[in-house]
C-alpha cells in the first residue's frame, strides 16, 4: 500500500483516476462499502443522527440497489471516493438522483467530491434535472452543491431528528 494518502491536504492528490464501478465484483463492492460506512459515520457525528440509512445498509443491500457507481481510486487501486446515481427513466429520463456522494475521510478536504461530481455533471449526465439530499447540517455538503450550482429546495424531516437539504441542479 502506498502512503499517498498521507500526503498535505493542501496538495491535489496525484495520480488520481476517475471511473466506472461495477459492484457486482464483491471486492469491488466491500471496498465501497466501506469507504461509505467510514464517511457516514463522519457524516452522522457532523449532523447529530446515527440513523443515516446507508451507515446501516448492508453490503447486499447496497449491491441491490438500481444504480451507477463512478470512483476516484488512488494509484494504487483503492477507491479514495465514489458517488452514485439514477436516472429515473421510468418517470422523468431527465431527471437524475445522486443516491450518495462518499469520500473516505482519509481523503477529506482535496477536492475529490468536487471532481467527481463535475465529472458526473458534464461528462456522464451532462443535461437535465439533477437532485441530491444531505443532511441539512452537514455544511460542508450544502456548500459544495451550492458552488456546483445546485439551488436549495425546501428542507424536510424524514423522521424526527433527521433535517434533510434538498438540492436542485436545473440545465
Amino acid at each position: 500500500m502506498s502512503d499517498d494518502h498521507l500526503a498535505d491536504p493542501a496538495v491535489p492528490p496525484p495520480n488520481m483516476l476517475i471511473r466506472e464501478l461495477d459492484l457486482s465484483d464483491t471486492a469491488t463492492a466491500a471496498a465501497v462499502h466501506e469507504v461509505g460506512r467510514r464517511a457516514y459515520a463522519v457524516e452522522a457525528d457532523l449532523i447529530g443522527f446515527d440513523g443515516i440509512p446507508a451507515l446501516h445498509e448492508s453490503l447486499p443491500d447496497m449491491q441491490a440497489r438500481p444504480l451507477r457507481w463512478l470512483a476516484t481510486m488512488t494509484s494504487d487501486g483503492r477507491v479514495a471516493a465514489f458517488v452514485a446515481w439514477q436516472t429515473h427513466a421510468g418517470t422523468d429520463p431527465r431527471v437524475t438522483v445522486i443516491d450518495r456522494v462518499c469520500v473516505d475521510p482519509v481523503w477529506f478536504r482535496r477536492g475529490l467530491a468536487s471532481r467527481l461530481l463535475n465529472h458526473l455533471l458534464t461528462e456522464v449526465v451532462d443535461s437535465g434535472e439533477v437532485r441530491v439530499s444531505t443532511g441539512a447540517d452537514n455544511r460542508p455538503a450544502v456548500t459544495l452543491y451550492q458552488r456546483l450550482g445546485f439551488s436549495r429546495a425546501a428542507d424536510y424531516e424524514p423522521v424526527p431528528g433527521l433535517r434533510m437539504a434538498s438540492l436542485v441542479l436545473r440545465r
